[in-house]
């Protein structure tokens, strides 16, 4: 951790992803009612969801770099590749259908998510390839 601003700007947008995804519009609300969506009805709640991915994610970079560098580059590049696969899921997901609905905020909190999550396995195959 030579460089803590990665981390700390990762702790800002862990909050404002949090506060995005528990502010959805009045069609988000009824989707997040009807399909039971209790980890995003309040904010401390999508909180903890969003801060508890990222936390896995970064556990999961962490115990990738503790094999050798072959092994660790091949496992961190392959989290990467699964990370963006999400993103561009997710992306698909809510430019279509229903979820293109429920509001820009919640939308864009929807998506912010695997952009952290591929930051994270980013970072980490960045400097263990570079290492």
């Amino acid at each position: 951790m030579k460089n803590p601003f990665f981390y700390l700007l990762l702790a800002i947008l862990v909050i404002l992803n949090g506060w995005l995804m528990s502010h959805p519009n009045l069609i988000g609300r009824f989707g997040i009612f009807f399909y039971e969506y209790d980890y995003l009805k309040t904010f401390p709640r999508a909180l903890g969801t969003v801060a508890s991915v990222v936390a896995i994610a970064l556990l999961l970079n962490w115990v990738a770099g503790r094999f050798s560098r072959p092994v660790a580059i091949g496992l961190t590049i392959a989290l990467l590749a699964v990370s963006v696969y999400w993103l561009f899921q997710t992306v698909v997901q809510f430019n279509s259908g229903v979820y293109k609905l429920t509001g820009a905020g919640f939308r864009a909190g929807g998506m912010l998510l695997p952009i952290l999550v591929v930051a994270v396995f980013g970072k980490g195959a960045w400097e263990r390839i570079i290492r």
